[in-house]
């Protein structure tokens, strides 16, 4: 057997196990020494292959397809800086919490640290970012090495998404020539005449959920009841059951639940007369924090995006809380005394309302958050300016954001501004972010990406955000992905306005506003996109809208002023805080 054929068998073997194990996507960046990756995947009939140029872009749109699909995507790149510049979002995957099939291509072993071009050191090159690494064996045809590449891809698949998911790494060495053959009879593996054989991965896993046993459950909800002043936090997670699990359980022990926007608990069909999400606003005041001391705390998913809360928390050091992971990790930065309890979340909701039982609510307690709820919203949805502010860009954006959608949101002021003004809604709308790392880097593509999932997306951004990625717009208009940018342009960092680094007048522009002057509408004429700027919240809704019912990339611009937009954020928050404390004396 010669060269190409072995090179072809081996390759197909692997790509064909993928497909028996579940990959539907690969995102391919172009090289050459990935070509037997690249041109296998592109072959194969069942595979949906999306080529973005740059690897950095790709990797973030393989983030956002497999954050938005809740499956895992492959990546294929050439040898070299290309498998580098994956770096960033493997980052992010890894503590997102994403799957993700890393394949990078590389020189065999005789042709590295010789001098070689195109030749780095890619053994392990994401260190402990990837769950797992494995360095393949060069081409072999034989029937064990056939079988050896199946079982690597079946094994990265399935490490890709144990306990929690995440990126892994496999890094495959190729000879030249790299051009496989695919005119030669059975590359994808003749596996016999059973039906079972040719659909089914050569190692199938059957992996169960966590669960606690009947004697811990009865144990934790006799600490939770007896009209205990508890508190249900629910941070950034994935999973579209908690919601309605989550709040039957809150309705029986009758507490509030301070719900992050990327809890996926905001929005939807389930109750949520218990659910506050003005809590960021509310607990920026000291003495609103003190009229609020819980019992104990329960947190299901990462912590929540709100720095009240985390002050709230860092002053509530002594309160008992009880953290929920699906299997592992240690996400509890503040320190404090915590619980953690290694359980599927949505089994253990259900698991602890049926233990409950009919429980001594404290309802002053459930009202007091409540009323403070309501005295936020109301001013955080009332009144109009003149000049639409950022805030109202988030306001109009969730009146009309079309069900069954996505928003993807980004960091900084983005994620900030949907923490205090996206209030819940009926409205079946997933909200996504990445908020594993929280870089600027990667939004566009990553929004591009959880578009290629088949659901509308709205993209909500800063002007440096958008400016550090406008190469993912190219996704965009190669594929006709349905995705809407809302552009909210302070020209700038506008989140380092609210910190005390805009206290120094003589470098603040230069290290931290950083304007960037740009005139965004020439370059989103360039990907082919609809572009609208809106000055009010009212066209905004009408741009927005009228973005919906146009096939491919819309922008629709807010440009705002830094400063002013401090000054509108804080009168807002003192108008609550003064509310609040008057109701008190």
């Amino acid at each position: 057997m010669d060269h190409i054929e072995t090179l072809t068998r081996y390759t197909a073997s692997f790509v064909d196990e993928l497909m028996k194990s579940g990959i539907t996507d690969v995102v391919i960046s172009p090289g050459s020494r990935s070509t037997p990756l690249a041109l296998t995947f592109t072959e194969y009939p069942s595979i949906k292959e999306w080529v973005i140029i740059d690897e950095r872009s790709a990797a973030f749109f393989a983030l956002g397809l497999a954050k938005q699909s809740n499956r895992p995507v492959a990546l294929v790149c050439t040898s070299g800086t290309a498998a580098a510049n994956y770096f960033p979002a493997i980052v992010e995957a890894h503590y997102s919490r994403v799957p993700l099939i890393v394949l990078t291509a590389d020189r065999p072993h005789e042709l590295r640290d010789v001098g070689a071009p195109q030749a780095i050191e890619q053994f392990k090159l994401y260190g402990d970012y990837t769950k797992w690494f494995h360095e393949m064996a060069l081409p072999e045809a034989s029937p064990q090495m056939l079988s050896y590449a199946r079982n690597k891809a079946a094994r990265s698949v399935y490490m890709a998404q144990e306990g929690n998911p995440g990126p892994v790494h496999l890094n495959f060495p190729f000879r030249e020539p790299l051009t496989p053959d695919f005119s030669l009879e059975d590359i994808w593996g003749d596996r016999g005449t059973s039906e079972y054989l040719q659909t089914q991965s050569v190692n199938p896993v059957m992996d169960g959920k966590k669960r606690l046993a009947e004697e811990q459950i009865k144990q934790l909800a006799e600490k939770f009841g007896n009209g205990r002043k508890g508190l249900i936090v629910c941070g950034p997670q994935n999973d579209s059951k908690l919601a309605a699990a989550v709040t039957e359980l809150a309705g029986k022990l009758g507490i509030p639940i301070l719900a992050d926007p990327l809890s996926q608990v905001r929005t939807g069909s389930h109750r949520k007369d218990q659910v506050i999400e003005g809590y960021d606003a509310f607990l920026r005041n000291k003495h609103v924090r003190e009229q609020l001391s819980p019992d104990y705390i329960i947190r299901f998913g990462a912590m929540p995006v709100s720095k009240a809360y985390l002050f709230y928390m860092k002053e509530s050091n002594t309160v008992k809380q009880y953290v929920v992971e699906n299997y592992t990790g240690y996400r509890e930065p503040t320190g404090n005394v915590t619980e953690f309890i290694f359980a599927d979340p949505v089994l253990l909701c259900h698991d602890l309302a049926a233990a409950s039982g009919e429980t001594a609510a404290d309802t002053e307690w459930l009202n007091k958050w409540q009323e403070m709820n309501r005295i936020s919203k109301k001013h955080l949805m009332g009144g109009m300016e003149a000049a639409i502010t950022e805030g109202e860009a988030v306001r109009g954006l969730s009146k009309v954001i079309p069900e069954h959608s996505i928003l993807y949101v980004g960091n900084s002021m983005a994620i900030r501004d949907v923490d205090t003004f996206l209030m819940t809604t009926e409205k079946p709308v997933s909200i996504l972010a990445n908020r594993g790392a929280n870089g600027i880097d990667g939004m566009v593509s990553s929004g591009a990406g959880a578009a290629a999932a088949g659901r509308p997306v709205t993209l909500l951004l800063g002007d440096l955000s958008f400016f550090h990625d406008m190469n993912g717009l190219l996704a965009a208009k190669h594929y006709g992905l349905n995705i809407t940018i809302l552009l909210v342009n302070n020209n700038g960092g506008g989140i380092f306005s609210f910190l005390p680094q805009a206290n120094d007048k003589k470098h603040f522009e230069a290290l931290f506003g950083t304007p960037v002057n740009i005139e965004f509408e020439k370059a989103i004429s360039m990907y082919g996109g609809t572009y609208a700027l809106a000055k009010t919240e009212e066209q905004l809704k009408e741009h927005l809208q009228t973005g919906y019912q146009h096939e491919g990339l819309s922008v629709i611009e807010v440009k705002t002023d830094r400063a002013e937009n401090v000054d509108w954020h804080r009168q807002k928050w003192y108008e609550i805080e003064q509310e609040i404390l008057q109701e008190k004396d």
